[in-house]
């Protein structure tokens, strides 16, 4: 091999070199970069909105509905279950309550709850239950520094599941406290879900109803 064309190889090598280091360097970077709900609960955790500005106070929020957004259904169910938000939620005023919990529901759930008011009130009822159930299992498998004690307490209560299928999802959620929404936000995300899979008429069909 003459020297020339030695050279081509030997930067040709390099190039290649250099291009697969900026492809690794990049996926790190981006990896880095993406939330999760360790990172989104280790900023929740660093904000003291009661020292903040009114413009500082709106930035954070904004900031920590944008990476809860940025999360995939598992990891938002998580960062819900987690309740990695408690303590900011009661240093909110009623207003920043009621626009967090909106900027933090998922696209399409109104959809939701206009098909949850056409269904009759037992499948509403196992809708719920199914939820809920689902809830509870997935919040039993949170690593214990990220579970909510106590583990047995209810999701949402009984009193909040009836009111929910007798009035109907969108009527109830509607007349509610932001408080009351943010409780209901993992139970309606969980509903979206099982409705959009399918697997709730899937279940409905095996149980024969």
């Amino acid at each position: 091999m003459n020297a020339a064309r030695y050279r081509i190889f030997l930067w040709a090598g390099i190039a290649l070199i250099l291009m697969w280091g900026g492809v690794f360097a990049g996926y790190r970077i981006a990896d880095a970069l993406r939330p999760t709900p360790q990172k989104v609960a280790a900023y929740a955790a660093s904000l003291d909105l009661g020292s903040l500005s009114p413009e500082a106070r709106r930035a954070s929020l904004e900031r920590l509905a944008k990476q809860l957004n940025a999360l995939d259904f598992e990891a938002r169910r998580e960062a819900r279950l987690g309740r990695i938000w408690d303590r900011l939620f009661e240093q909110m005023t009623d207003a920043e309550k009621a626009w967090f919990v909106e900027q933090t529901l998922p696209a399409g759930i109104r959809q939701m709850l206009d098909a949850f008011e056409t269904m009759p009130e037992d499948k509403r009822r196992r809708a719920v239950e199914d939820s809920v159930k689902r809830l509870r299992e997935a919040r039993a498998n949170l690593n214990p520094g990220e579970r909510p004690p106590p583990t047995n307490a209810p999701v949402i209560s009984e009193e909040m599941q009836r009111q929910m299928v007798s009035l109907g999802m969108k009527t109830f959620y509607s007349e509610s406290s932001a408080q009351t929404k943010a409780e209901l936000a993992p139970v309606l995300e969980e509903m979206q879900q099982l409705m959009e899979s399918g697997r709730l008429l899937r279940d409905r069909r095996r149980r024969g109803e």
